[in-house]
This record gives C-alpha cells, sequence and structure tokens, in this order.
C-alpha cells in the first residue's frame, strides 16, 4: 500500500507542478480572503526571518526543491545549491524561475537518494509531512549523513489549518497517514500527509547528533534549525 500510495504522490506532484504556486502565494482556490492571506505571508515573513539568520556563503542541499519558491530564497544563502526533486515538471519550472549558475538540479526519488558528500546547509521546505512513518527513520538518517559537522538542517513544514488548503479539499486531521487532494481540473489523488509536532522533530533530530531549535507560528508552520554536534 505505501509504494502504491507513494508512486500516487509523485504522479499527483508531477500533475501538480504547473499550479503548485498558487497554494504558497494564495492563488485562486487557495485564496482564503485578505485577512487570512495576509496572516499567512506574515508568517511566512517569520520563517523566512530564521532562514535568513543562518548567513551567507554555504554550500546548499535543498530536498524536494519543488517549482523554486524556496530555491530562490537560498540564492542570498548559498555559495552552491544542489536541489532535488522527482518531478522533472518542478524542475523545468525551478530553473525558468531561479535561473542561476549557483544552483545544480538532480531529478531523483528522494527514498532512493544516497547522499555522497556533506554540505553547510540542508533545507527541506513542506516534505517530512509527505514522509510515510515507514520510512520516516531511515530518510532522516540519510539527512543527517549529508550534513557536516558544525552544519545545519533547516526544516518548514505545514501544521493543521482548515484555512491551509484549497476550499474544495476535504480537510481532516485524523488517524490517516493521507489526504484526498484535488487538481484544479478536479482529478483527486491521495496524498501522504503527517502534521508533525516541533517536540517529535527535535526528539527525532536530537537522536541523530543535532542541536534542535523548535518552533511553529501562530497558525501555519512548524519550522527547525538543528546544528549537527
Amino acid at each position: 500500500m505505501i509504494n502504491e500510495l507513494l508512486q500516487e504522490q509523485i504522479e499527483y506532484y508531477q500533475q501538480r507542478a504547473p499550479e503548485y504556486d498558487e497554494w504558497f502565494y494564495r492563488i485562486g482556490r487557495y485564496d482564503r480572503g485578505a485577512k487570512h492571506n495576509q496572516r499567512w505571508f506574515d508568517e511566512v515573513k517569520v520563517v523566512q526571518e530564521a532562514l535568513n539568520e543562518l548567513g551567507t556563503g554555504h554550500e546548499i542541499l535543498e530536498l524536494a526543491c519543488g517549482t523554486g519558491i524556496w530555491t530562490q530564497k537560498l540564492l542570498a544563502l548559498g555559495k552552491t545549491i544542489t536541489a532535488i526533486d522527482v518531478s522533472a515538471k518542478s524542475i523545468s519550472l525551478n530553473k525558468r524561475k531561479v535561473k542561476s549558475p549557483k544552483v545544480k538540479y538532480q531529478t531523483q526519488d528522494l527514498f532512493e537518494w544516497e547522499p555522497d558528500r556533506e554540505y553547510d546547509l540542508v533545507v527541506i521546505a513542506f516534505w517530512l509531512s509527505h514522509v510515510p512513518p515507514q520510512k520516516f527513520d531511515e530518510f532522516l538518517d540519510k539527512v543527517a549523513k549529508s550534513v557536516r559537522s558544525g552544519g545545519r538542517l533547516f526544516i518548514v513544514d505545514s501544521r493543521f489549518h482548515a484555512t491551509a488548503t484549497a476550499k474544495n479539499h476535504d480537510y481532516k486531521n485524523n488517524d490517516k497517514i493521507y489526504q484526498l487532494r484535488k487538481l484544479n481540473n478536479g482529478d483527486t489523488f491521495k496524498v501522504i500527509k503527517i502534521y508533525h509536532s516541533t517536540e517529535y522533530i527535535a526528539r527525532k533530530l536530537s537522536k541523530l547528533g543535532f542541536q534542535t531549535n523548535a518552533n511553529m507560528t501562530d497558525r501555519y508552520f512548524i519550522y527547525a534549525v538543528g546544528e549537527k554536534l
């Protein structure tokens, strides 16, 4: 069942790539009105400021780079950026958006990815919540191996809130590890989605040798910085 879910999730993000940014920028089905939208962007700013505090000049690995929303933000921090995603369409959009020789792309399934070097900074934006429990520890272990001693790991992901997703999504935080998500054309897919607590993330990273500061914004996001000891 897990492998089938993962394949469906890959297909969803491949097809969703051209409309993915609508979610982040609160467009169309994701437009929740001026008040909720402004709150979203205010909380994005909080996360962005935490990321910027990590400083510049890093060799960066971005896992699940998507369409380039966070790759763009990393340009100011990175000397070089290695950006990996399973969706060729997302990487194509990322390249067109970012347009930087500092970024080297790899199209790869992160569950098959193996780290081949260490980085100063590893960034995972809105991906850990899509990792099934059966693969979570194995994936985090690989992430830890990609961070050099004294380097840092930056994570941002979703909190559960009814206004975070599209208006036509059946949005529940229940005991299932997946949710039903729709494309603009109405096609429906099962997507793994697990809302992790800051305590859970900090505990997992501590076991892997990170000193972690995990936080959450008022409504929409959790974010964490782990320094590898």
